[in-house]
């Protein structure tokens, strides 16, 4: 049986070693957990060598409420972008499990943009100017773009909207929501220039070529991120932790899962963390605290 937790409190119930909960953060409970329960039913009947019995989904609606439910062993495993799964081991010691391949991709980086006829030409040029970025929770079009910010001594500041005026010596940014109203943003000079990752440049459906066509690369991040990363709870069974590190790593190549990995955020793969990547996530590690410290 498979049942539904949608950001509500647990308190006073405790925790079954029988069942394995995958959680999410989410503002939209009913979409995620139609892409995260067909995973969750294919790992659980593998997982009955170890104890597992159940699979549950518990919702998170913010980053607290999720390392809540992992510090309280609420949740047992997360999948997330890299910047988040990074800001939730901070915030609740959970540890990466596996690299999260979605669409054939296993790493990405931050571009970003202005238009053609823009007098922006470098980063340092956007002082005093606004820029387009998603929402705190991305990493490609927020923490990492604030990362490169930051290391050439450009302080991002917040706005309250896209017409308020940043002081000369910040970057004034505006949360767009989405990856198409960012381009729209730029397009139609709301805002002096955008940044979204690499693959949502080539997206016909975030950056209409119609748009493209009047817009130019500026900058883009010369260290690549891993896209997502799958996360499990500290004090998790080691018995449950390896078996469902086998049972990924064997998913990638059984036909039977695939329709599961298509659901489940269009994964294609999962892989081993290797040396370079545990750099890179130990690089975002650093640069959320010091986000946390100089932006937020």
């Amino acid at each position: 049986m498979l049942l539904l937790s949608v950001a509500l409190p647990v308190v006073g119930l405790a925790a079954d070693r029988s069942v394995l909960v995958l959680g999410r953060l989410s503002d939209d409970p009913k979409s995620h957990y139609e892409q995260l329960k067909p995973l969750l039913d294919y790992v659980v009947p593998r997982m009955r060598d170890v104890g597992i019995v159940e699979g549950r989904i518990l919702m998170a609606k913010d980053l607290q409420q999720m390392a809540s439910y992992l510090r309280r062993g609420r949740v047992d495993w997360v999948t997330e972008t890299s910047g988040t799964a990074m800001a939730l081991r901070q915030r609740s010691g959970a540890e990466p499990l596996l690299l999260t391949e979605r669409n054939g991709v296993a790493r990405y980086h931050s571009v970003f943009f202005v238009r053609r006829d823009s007098p922006v030409n470098t980063l340092e040029d956007l002082k005093g100017r606004t820029l387009a970025m998603q929402s705190a929770w991305s990493t490609s079009s927020y923490l990492v773009p604030a990362m490169e910010l930051l290391a050439r001594g450009i302080r991002p500041e917040i706005l309250l909207t896209p017409q308020d005026t940043p002081t000369a010596d910040t970057v004034g940014y505006v949360f767009a929501r989405s990856e198409l109203n960012i381009s729209t943003y730029v397009h139609k000079r709301v805002v002096d220039a955008g940044v979204i990752s690499n693959i949502d440049w080539q997206n016909e459906q975030r950056m209409p070529a119609v748009f493209r066509r009047d817009m130019r690369i500026l900058y883009e991040s010369a260290q690549e991120v891993p896209r997502a990363v799958e996360m499990v709870r500290t004090g998790l069974d080691p018995a449950v932790r390896a078996r469902l590190q086998e049972v990924l790593l064997e998913a990638s190549h059984d036909p039977v899962a695939g329709p599961a990995l298509h659901k489940f955020f269009g994964t294609t793969a999962f892989h081993r963390i290797d040396p370079a990547s545990q750099q890179a996530l130990e690089r975002l590690r650093g640069g959320l605290a010091r986000v946390r410290l100089e932006v937020e």
